[in-house]
């Protein structure tokens, strides 16, 4: 997952919600940080993404393969 396929999948998931759990939500599966925290640290788009849906419980059939465009739309 690229930075930007995570960027498009927070929006979708959980838009106008999504910048505050970036900068507020503290998961502890990428290290005791927020996600935004994680990104800048290394940590993988696809890590932090998968995080935040375990901690959100976003039903799993909405957290693979999201974020990546339509390949008709490119």
């Amino acid at each position: 997952m690229r930075r930007s396929e995570f960027d498009r999948a927070v929006a979708d998931e959980f838009g106008d919600r999504g910048p505050s759990l970036l900068t507020d939500l503290v998961l502890s599966e990428v290290g005791d940080r927020t996600p935004a925290e994680a990104l800048r640290a290394g940590v993988p788009p696809r890590d932090v993404w998968l995080a935040l849906c375990a901690e959100t419980d976003v039903p799993p059939d909405r957290r693979y393969g999201v974020g990546r465009l339509d390949p008709h739309r490119r």
